[in-house]
């Protein structure tokens, strides 16, 4: 804010004289102490946090990892396996480096892929087949095999189907499920044998429709699937 005041000259003449008020200041605030010791344990845990992401980081265990693929229901060897050290969370089923000699001789209860951490329940001592199960081998000629061919390890559906040319029988299809244990490679003619286990009860009936090649089969979805 100014103010001008009028003043005579020495030789008469009135000039302006600007007079200036003051600048004010305002006070600076005081900072109150609860905002300091919110800020400063901030920092704290934020330290704190920093350092235990990386000691927890830093952490590895040996584990067992697959060193190739192993199809469903092979006998695991030494050369199947590798070791690598890894940092996994505690809820990540992992199987440690040590206990290779165990490992070493069951069998895949899963197919395993390359590179993927070995979990214990992806393998087995008792075998794909179980005490009342039993194996039966499907051969299956080219039309019986589908277009993406199969795996070991999938489950599917061997269906009754009539004799070739005739009609189908009215009603439900009497169906069998089986499990895929091993796919042979094929023959000359095509002809691929596929060993697959199924309850005991369904065993003798399932052997029947592979000796006369009077079935067809239907792959189920991978259980879990969408």
């Amino acid at each position: 804010m100014t103010a001008t005041s009028e003043k005579t000259t020495l030789n008469g003449t009135p000039g302006g004289v600007t007079v200036r008020a003051p600048s004010v200041v305002a006070p600076r605030g005081r900072r109150r102490p609860v905002f300091v010791v919110a800020g400063v344990a901030m920092i704290v845990i934020g330290a704190l946090a920093a350092v235990w992401l990386v000691s927890s980081s830093g952490q590895r265990v040996d584990v067992l990892v697959l060193a190739r693929d192993v199809p469903y229901g092979a006998t695991i060897s030494r050369d199947d396996l590798t070791t690598a050290a890894v940092s996994v969370d505690a809820t990540v089923a992992t199987v440690p480096a040590k206990d290779v000699n165990q490992i070493v001789g069951q069998v895949a209860a899963t197919s395993l892929a390359k590179g993927s951490l070995l979990a214990p329940s992806e393998v087995t001592v008792s075998g794909v087949v179980a005490p009342d199960q039993v194996l039966v081998p499907l051969p299956l000629t080219v039309e019986k095999v589908p277009a993406g061919g199969l795996a070991a390890g999938e489950d599917i559906l061997v269906v009754d189907a009539p004799p070739q040319g005739a009609d189908a029988v009215p009603g439900e299809p009497i169906s069998f499920s089986a499990t895929v244990v091993r796919v042979g490679a094929p023959d000359i003619n095509g002809l691929v044998i596929a060993d697959v286990v199924t309850d005991a009860q369904d065993g003798p009936a399932l052997a029947m429709r592979a000796a006369t090649g009077r079935f067809a089969l239907v792959v189920l979805p991978v259980q879990g699937a969408k």
